[in-house]
């Protein structure tokens, strides 16, 4: 049985019976939290769940039926709305990593007291605008390192992604907003001015990893998202790759929803996806 959190948030409460389960066995339960030193090279590093929904309750039993298949779950602007802070506290709290993806686009003084806000928050990753100006993309990194060099081992460094082209958009879009060029050219814009201003990594089509990886190396991280497993719908994504093709591309983690959140099976279907970005 799971203990659970004031938002219904489960806890790695060991099964009945297995060794952990015994009060002697306790730091070793606390070892097997997910959120602590998973194995060498685990895939389940690259993956992240997006929790797409509108309730806590929603949220925990995604998050219960996923169990020990993922270690990171993003939280964007709908749950953010619907339940506040507080599930990111419980998650955290839980043994989760939180990516806090709600893109931040203000002025620089706005952005950095928010980024401060959500590293307060316990966030492994989140998400600016790299639309928002140099300034801006300096002050979000700058106000992160600062929240890390505080917290010390109390908290790992907090990690800056700089949204570039949404992956619903394609060159019609970019058009329509004024934007002329490939959807290539843009994104390499925008990584280049993020990396530049201090950002640890940028979010992108896997359809563009590569050029990214060719022009920008190997030292920052790209977050891909719209990923499908081979046979999904695409839905409302415009620039789509399966798993194993965004991470060969040079993703260095993806970001799943519907097709695990809405499995009749999360966890066989996160477990699937394990396979694919492992091989």
């Amino acid at each position: 049985m799971q203990a659970a959190l004031p938002h219904g948030i489960p806890t790695n409460v060991p099964p009945k019976n297995s060794p952990s389960s015994d009060p002697r066995h306790n730091d070793q339960a606390k070892n097997d939290q997910p959120k602590n030193d998973p194995p060498q090279n685990d895939p389940r590093e690259k993956l992240i769940v997006a929790l797409d929904v509108s309730t806590a309750a929603a949220a925990q039993k995604i998050v219960a039926a996923v169990g020990d298949s993922a270690l990171t779950y993003k939280v964007g602007m709908q749950l953010y709305t619907a339940e506040g802070p507080q599930l990111v506290r419980d998650l955290v709290a839980s043994g989760r990593r939180v990516f806090l993806d709600l893109k931040y686009h203000d002025i620089p003084n706005t952005v950095a007291a928010a980024v401060r806000e959500a590293a307060q928050l316990g966030v492994s990753m989140l998400t600016v605008h790299a639309t928002g100006s140099a300034k801006m993309l300096r002050a979000a990194a700058e106000a992160a390192r600062a929240a890390a060099e505080a917290a010390r081992a109390a908290n790992p460094t907090l990690i800056v992604l700089a949204v570039t082209v949404l992956t619903s958009m394609d060159e019609a879009d970019l058009e329509k907003v004024g934007i002329n060029g490939t959807v290539v050219d843009e994104v390499l814009r925008l990584a280049s001015l993020a990396l530049e201003n201090g950002c640890q990594g940028i979010v992108a089509s896997g359809q563009e990893a590569s050029a990214l990886r060719q022009k920008l190396g190997n030292d920052f991280a790209i977050v891909t998202p719209g990923v499908r497993p081979a046979g999904a719908g695409h839905a409302d994504q415009a620039r789509v790759l399966t798993p194993a093709e965004a991470i060969a591309a040079g993703a260095s983690h993806i970001v799943v929803g519907r097709p695990i959140t809405e499995a009749a099976d999360p966890a066989a279907e996160a477990q699937s996806i394990l396979r694919q970005i492992g091989q």
